[in-house]
């Protein structure tokens, strides 16, 4: 093109947008608007002078002071300001982005907050729950998870299911012994907000060295209630 281009820093971005004029035109829409002061007319590759040549002011269309002859090529260079702030920026600790993001394909490094009563517990990627009987419910954004049995600790033992592996049987087990790895606190936190009895179905609880179980005011602890000890 004839004429004086502007000089682009490295945060300006510009596209052209291309129309043929017809017999006498003098008004042209630009599609997708434009701001004021940062655009640029050209009429078959002469850059127009604004003021003088064509008018800008509203940011959607362009008035020719002199009129078109059909078939002219009439081009719009519109500017725009590239922030960063506006980019994802790699590696950040945090950001934020407004509105749905929609993703085309495999989005990996994702993972999933677990929370437990309210409590975060961690992130992983995938849910696994084992055994039958499990519901979900999805409210909004949010899926509730209810565990029915086979857990390992939500009842009497730990469900045994039939050869298929997913229908359970009348029977259950339960580890002769357990060790306990880390202190534990059994308060309203954990066991209840009133008095409570803590039950352990495992015969042998064996602490390990310079760990602490301590059963907190109100609550009493009952070991072994099935009466397997002598197993």
């Amino acid at each position: 093109m004839i004429g004086n281009q502007p000089s682009l820093t490295g945060n300006i971005a510009a596209k052209t947008i291309s129309v043929i004029a017809t017999a006498g035109q003098t008004l042209f829409s630009v599609s997708g608007g434009y701001n004021i002061n940062q655009i640029n007319v050209y009429r078959n590759g002469v850059r127009l002078a604004s003021g003088r040549d064509y008018t800008a002011s509203n940011g959607a269309s362009v008035t020719l002071l002199s009129a078109a002859t059909v078939g002219d090529v009439i081009d719009f260079q519109i500017f725009d300001d590239f922030r960063v702030a506006d980019a994802i920026v790699n590696a950040a600790a945090t950001q934020t982005i407004n509105g749905d993001v929609v993703v085309t394909g495999t989005l990996s490094g994702a993972a999933i907050g677990i929370q437990s009563a309210g409590a975060v517990i961690g992130a992983a990627k995938t849910l696994n729950f084992v055994g039958a009987g499990n519901t979900f419910t999805v409210t909004g954004d949010t899926i509730d998870v209810s565990i029915a049995g086979g857990g390992g600790g939500g009842g009497l033992g730990t469900a045994i299911n039939y050869s298929n592996d997913t229908t359970p049987t009348p029977f259950s087990y339960i580890d002769r012994r357990v060790n306990v790895t880390e202190n534990l606190l059994l308060d309203t936190t954990k066991a209840g907000e009133s008095d409570s009895y803590i039950v352990s179905v495992v015969p042998n609880i064996e602490i390990v060295s310079g760990v602490a179980v301590t059963v907190g005011s109100g609550k009493t602890m009952i070991i072994d209630v099935l009466k397997i000890g002598d197993l």
